[in-house]
């Protein structure tokens, strides 16, 4: 959404909290490169368990709590053998529509309660002002989440190598901006 498309009372909302999660959002204090994955079980989009040492035992694993282009770089990704899933904290009947309105080849695992992003150190808390925005602009996220948190993910993409060790990671703040596909593959190479 640009800044002009959106009335100017919710602009102010919307790009007020952006610009403030950017100055307090450290990167330093996410999982880092050479930390150790945690382990996770999350449900897929038909509610059906994946954890992380199963993924992990097909080899690298390549996470992304964030949807963008990866669709169409899938292929490159498991030409070199690495597993792709996308984690989100929608909730299974949310999920499933994502994935099936974007055709998605790939899981899409539901974070409930971002237990895992919390473990990734990757939450931050919307303002109030914020929340009542969304909320008056219909954006329902406590039905698409499953509760009534204001807390939301970092976008982040994350390679993991088969031994559950972090190899990249991208996070950032501004929530406008993702890791380009290409950057990924690029990763993906160095392994």
């Amino acid at each position: 959404m640009s800044r002009q498309a959106c009335p100017k009372p919710s602009r102010l909302s919307i790009f007020g909290a952006k610009d403030n999660i950017q100055q307090g959002f450290d990167v330093e204090s996410t999982i880092q490169p050479g930390d150790k994955l945690p382990e996770f079980i999350l449900s897929d989009a038909r509610g059906k368990p994946a954890s992380s040492v199963d993924l992990l035992a097909k080899g690298p694993l390549l996470i992304i709590l964030t949807l963008r282009a990866f669709q169409q770089r899938l292929g490159d990704f498991q030409a070199r053998g690495v597993t792709f899933v996308a984690v989100t904290p929608e909730q299974p009947d949310t999920s499933l529509t994502t994935a099936e309105k974007n055709e998605l080849k790939f899981p899409v695992l539901t974070d409930d309660g971002l237990k895992l992003a919390r473990k990734l150190r990757i939450v931050w808390r919307k303002p109030e002002e914020l929340v009542a925005t969304l909320n008056t602009i219909g954006a329902d996220l406590e039905k698409r989440h499953g509760n009534d948190s204001a807390e939301m993910v970092i976008p982040t993409t994350l390679l993991v190598d088969e031994k559950g060790v972090v190899r990249n990671i991208f996070a950032e703040a501004d929530w406008t901006k993702r890791l380009e596909p290409q950057e990924a593959v690029d990763w993906v190479n160095e392994l």
